[in-house]
């Protein structure tokens, strides 16, 4: 009888205990920390729709009234109601996917018209597009709650970052300000922000851009949305869209007693959480890499819904030495060639990642491998040893693999899915 009540009154006290935490944004879960951001003036987000921006191109004066574009996949791409094209004969917009989650659309993936229209004549989404989000989870909105709070901020930059934050549809986003008068190591101007966002309706992002900045910053970016001023003057605003830069990485492992293909599993699901995870401009270390790709940290765990202590089990039972660890961004691939048996110099598009004496990769047309050290880089020629092997060729379009760190640009977020690692055992 005494156990019965003592366990009565101990339910009754954790009964209290979380509904007193309820009340603190801090520790408040689920339903009651989705009440107490109201008094914030924000919501928990729903799963949203992805987005890209799409060039519109026709006839000028032409109206295009739900205009709907097709990508290569059959998904529909709903365009704003009404799409007037100018006098330049295109038009940048943001077309949202009709059906909810991360639908994707690589650049130029979105080209076909689905419901023509008169004057309407072409549709391109320059860059990929941004991937829709799941409901949004108790962490992410405690995050925007702190952020919500700089709303009424003591400078303009800090309202614009607290704006652009709560935009709906809005994913990963960076604020930049040079406020010398010289040109940065990002390139942009003296004298101006630079917004980047991943996601959202760029227009209103340039509408709270130019609400929030000071009279005579400039913006900078590769988007341009001419917007209005409170007294109707039109000012064109530019902005980046986040290039999302996809990375590859092939691990080699060394299967130990009790190592079994589910742990593989893991391996890949860890490290592809862990690179989608980055934040805006985030360099993919390679020494980190190794967290995730022995099954531990947050990536790990939160990716295979186990305890720390049940994937370090798991993480005995095969070894990963550093030299068996390579990554590489989608644009580090083989450009020219065919390079045949004996050659020692090929291009790479993008060599900003690579240096004299790091070991790297290539693929081979025949499925095998060049591994190599870099011996010299002049332009994007890279020269390297040994040469490639009697018999083998390597063709445009070759995927690269460096045993050493990713360089990733001020406007750009990596992104990773388990089809983008190669574990070999």
């Amino acid at each position: 009888m005494l156990a019965l009540w003592a366990q009565t009154i101990n339910d009754g006290n954790q009964a209290d205990i979380a509904t007193y935490n309820g009340y603190s944004p801090t520790y408040a879960q689920g339903a009651a920390l989705s009440s107490q951001v109201k008094i914030n003036g924000i919501r928990r987000a729903s799963s949203s729709n992805s987005s890209a921006v799409v060039d519109v191109g026709g006839q000028v004066g032409s109206i295009i009234t739900n205009g709907v574009a097709r990508d290569t996949n059959q998904n529909l791409w709903n365009l704003p109601a009404t799409v007037e094209i100018p006098i330049s004969g295109t038009i940048a917009v943001t077309a949202v996917a009709q059906q909810p989650g991360a639908i994707t659309a690589i650049a130029g993936a979105i080209s076909t018209i689905y419901n023509p229209q008169p004057g309407w004549q072409s549709v391109s989404n320059p860059s990929a597009a941004a991937p829709g989000n799941p409901v949004q989870t108790d962490a992410a909105l405690r995050q925007q709650q702190a952020v919500s709070t700089s709303l009424p901020a003591q400078t303009p930059l800090q309202a614009i970052i607290a704006n652009v934050a709560n935009t709906p549809g809005i994913g990963r986003y960076a604020i930049y300000e040079n406020d010398t008068g010289t040109t940065d190591s990002n390139g942009i101007p003296g004298h101006s922000i630079a917004v980047v966002a991943e996601g959202g309706n760029v227009v209103t992002i340039a509408q709270t851009i130019e609400a929030k900045k000071s009279p005579g910053t400039g913006t900078f970016g590769t988007t341009s949305e001419t917007v209005r001023d409170p007294a109707g003057v039109p000012i064109t605003i530019n902005l980046f869209e986040l290039s999302e830069v996809s990375i590859f990485v092939q691990a080699t492992i060394v299967p130990l007693t009790g190592f079994v293909s589910t742990t593989g599993t893991l391996i890949v699901n860890a490290i592809a959480a862990y690179l989608s995870g980055f934040a805006i401009g985030q360099d993919s270390m390679l020494g980190k890499l190794f967290g995730p790709a022995n099954l531990s940290g947050d990536a790990a765990t939160n990716s295979s819904s186990l305890t720390q202590a049940q994937l370090d089990v798991l993480s005995n039972t095969y070894n990963l030495p550093i030299s068996n660890l390579y990554q590489g961004r989608f644009d580090m691939v083989v450009t020219g060639g065919p390079y045949t048996s004996g050659t020692s110099t090929i291009n790479i598009q993008n060599v900003a990642s690579l240096a004299n004496g790091r070991s790297i990769i290539v693929n081979q047309v025949d499925g095998s491998q060049l591994t190599a050290v870099i011996t010299g880089i002049a332009g994007n020629a890279v020269t390297f040893t040994p040469a490639i092997a009697s018999g083998k060729t390597i063709d445009a379009g070759a995927q690269v693999y460096a045993n050493g760190d990713l360089t990733i640009a001020f406007n750009e977020g990596a992104e990773c899915a388990a089809a983008d690692i190669n574990l070999v055992t």
